[in-house]
């Protein structure tokens, strides 16, 4: 394995159709009792066999393990009233979702992902990237009735992160990956006291540290959503500048099939960026050639040295094969360019 254009996931992958429903962001569970944490770990182990086969550099467990990016960590969290559902606007009001509500003091009475980690950590010897949900992000999908202001909440969410992250490390977490598709939304928000709260979840951290920054799952409210943003998306120069100058040492942002001007990858001058180079499309895999292309074009605003050819998001709500299409063509992408550099 080469250290020049090191490819890795934005996180998910999709959950085998015998452990969970297909192609659905929170697909609900098959099995149920000891069939079903045997079920995840032999998806797990399947899915890093995959990501071996198709020489992906920094892998990931999948999030095969949950059954949601944020909600699985919720679930393990006092303070939280899973049955109180409270109708709340997610992504500034881009659709309606009826979610759990904090009703007191947040604590984490033990961690949440730490075993199912270890266990991944025990099939394989590459670079392993833990994912967890972003404070912000946390925060724009569960209601509040405690604390009466998100950056509080936040900060209250950032510190039980910084607990299970910290645990991770410890645990062999190469890279843990704060996913934060809020940031992309308030934009005022992520300058005032986003960013700070993710510094409070990265303390003490000696591991590698990122951000996953996109543009939402293709699901059907999101895609909508991005046909009214134009023919130029520059969210992420709202944001970029302070994350350059922030702690965190890996940014993301999606490139492939988007509106996304390259050029706004120049903007992180100091940082690692995580090029979107496949698609989250549940139709299409992209030819070596394309991804190549992608990578090609960041490469005249990012040297190749800070680039980690990557997918644009996870790829939960995709089809089985064609995740792992998309993987075999991000490495064989990755590979044509490096073998020119």
């Amino acid at each position: 394995m080469s250290d020049l254009l090191r490819t890795t996931i934005a996180g998910s992958l999709p959950r085998p159709v015998w452990l969970a429903e297909p192609e659905a962001l929170k697909g609900a569970w098959k099995l149920s009792g000891e069939a079903l944490e045997d079920g995840k770990r032999q998806a797990a182990t399947e899915w890093i066999a995959h990501q071996e086969e198709a020489n992906i550099d920094i892998l990931t467990d999948g999030e095969v393990f949950r059954t949601h990016f944020v909600h699985a960590f919720l679930e393990g969290i006092d303070g939280i009233d899973q049955d109180k559902k409270t109708l709340m606007g997610i992504r500034d009001n881009r659709y309606d979702l009826e979610v759990p509500t904090v009703t007191g003091p947040l604590s984490r009475p033990k961690s949440v992902h730490v075993d199912d980690f270890k266990f991944v950590r025990s099939l394989t010897d590459r670079t392993l990237k833990f994912t967890l949900p972003g404070p912000m992000t946390i925060c724009d999908t569960i209601a509040d009735a405690h604390y009466g202001s998100r950056p509080k909440m936040a900060m209250a969410f950032a510190e039980l992160l910084n607990a299970e992250a910290k645990e991770l490390e410890a645990a062999g977490a190469d890279i843990i990956q704060f996913d934060e598709p809020a940031f992309n939304v308030f934009f005022d928000d992520v300058n005032e006291w986003g960013i700070d709260t993710l510094h409070r979840a990265i303390e003490g951290l000696t591991c590698t540290t990122a951000v996953h920054i996109c543009y939402g799952y293709g699901i059907e409210e999101n895609l909508k959503w991005k046909e009214t943003l134009g023919d130029e998306w520059r969210q992420y120069e709202k944001i970029f500048p302070a994350l350059n100058e922030s702690k965190i040492d890996q940014i993301s942002l999606e490139c492939a099939d988007s509106h996304v001007p390259h050029s706004v990858m120049g903007i992180l001058k100091d940082k690692m960026v995580m090029v979107g180079a496949v698609a989250v499309t549940p139709d299409k895999v992209e030819t070596p050639e394309e991804v190549a292309a992608t990578i090609r074009s960041a490469i005249e605003y990012v040297d190749p040295e800070r680039i980690l050819p990557c997918t644009n998001c996870g790829m939960t709500p995709i089809p089985y094969d064609i995740a792992l299409g998309k993987l075999h063509s991000l490495s064989a992408g990755a590979a044509i360019v490096r073998s020119t550099l």
